[in-house]
């Protein structure tokens, strides 16, 4: 998982050594880790790299100390690993141009649960006060927000009605507006934290742009591609975040869907319904996508290798299946 490397820093700072293997995730782009390389060294750790490991380790007397990083990009997980290696260094850290994604916030408000002290959450410049230790605490961990977009997705696409709970509203700002433009009534209750998506008729075609949050998630890009391939009219998607994520259109047009894709910029012209077919699933939010694309197709889908989407959702098909959709997993590896 790509989430792996951020162990590093944890290590780092509390043994004052650690070492990983190289990160794994979605093909989806080049996704080096120089900035997280950075932010560690910054830090005053010496890194070695050598078969595919990543060896950490501090030679300072008192371990890690304060410094400021500044993110040429703000990447979330090099802001993560900015954030673990710092919060027990001796001293005060500044990351300029921290990523701003609600996760962020969470994982800050969970570590100064434990006692850090992390200010600047929801900006792009987080100042972290070491602290000599960490204690135990109890959290909630909040809803997953991309989840919470893909089970929209699928809503709009199907058409239907979904009731979205523990799920902030505001960290869905854009994605809920771009469900309102395409035609769904939005109910969003920021009190209780729940969101109400009700679709009766063919989605409109959107424009939309990929950006780091508060912009519009590169996450969603997939499953707001799969419904717009039944829009009424030809919708645009810029991808600005990951120069590979395009891969999924070319499965789509297996089901019917027509997108043109040039550089980092996609046509789909939108018709319903797609076709159901056999496909295999390219990478995580490829993979929910073609489950959104399938429940807008006429006859069955069979997707193959979701050992992708059982990355990203807990029971995928437990939560659609709730919501009236015929969908099951299948045991055997029928799909080549």
């Amino acid at each position: 998982m790509r989430s792996s490397i951020v162990v590093l820093s944890a290590l780092l700072g509390r043994m004052g050594e650690g070492s990983s293997c190289y990160p794994g995730g979605c093909l989806i782009g080049a996704r080096p880790i120089d900035l997280h390389l950075m932010a560690l060294r910054a830090l005053g750790a010496d890194i070695r790299e050598r078969d595919g490991t990543i060896e950490a380790s501090c030679r300072r007397k008192g371990g890690l100390k304060g410094a400021e990083i500044h993110l040429s990009y703000p990447s979330v997980g090099a802001t993560e690993q900015a954030i673990l290696a710092s919060v027990l260094a001796d001293g005060v850290t500044i990351i300029h141009q921290a990523a701003r994604e609600p996760e962020i916030s969470q994982l800050c408000r969970f570590l100064n649960n434990m006692g850090a002290v992390i200010c600047g959450m929801g900006t792009d410049h987080l100042m972290v006060q070491g602290v000599a230790g960490l204690h135990d605490s109890s959290f909630r961990v909040e809803g997953d927000r991309i989840v919470a977009g893909t089970y929209g997705a699928a809503a709009v696409a199907a058409g239907g009605e979904v009731l979205l709970r523990g799920v902030c509203p505001s960290d869905l700002k854009v994605p809920l507006e771009e469900f309102q433009k395409a035609g769904a009534a939005v109910d969003a209750d920021e009190e209780n934290s729940r969101i109400r998506i009700c679709m009766r008729k063919r989605p409109l075609p959107l424009l939309i742009k990929t950006e780091p949050y508060p912009g519009f998630p590169t996450d969603l890009q997939s499953p707001f591609m799969a419904f717009l391939a039944t829009a009424q009219g030809t919708s645009y998607i810029e991808e600005q975040v990951f120069e590979g994520r395009f891969a999924t259109a070319k499965i789509l047009e297996q089901m019917g869907a027509v997108i043109r894709t040039e550089d980092q910029r996609a046509v789909i012209e939108g018709h319903y319904p797609l076709k159901g077919a056999v496909v295999n699933a390219c990478d995580l939010r490829g993979g929910a996508a073609l489950m959104v694309a399938a429940l807008a197709a006429e006859g069955d889908t069979f997707i193959g290798e979701c050992h992708h989407i059982e990355r990203g959702y807990e029971d995928i098909c437990r939560d659609m299946a709730a919501l009236g959709a015929h969908i099951r997993w299948v045991e055997n590896d029928f799909i080549r």
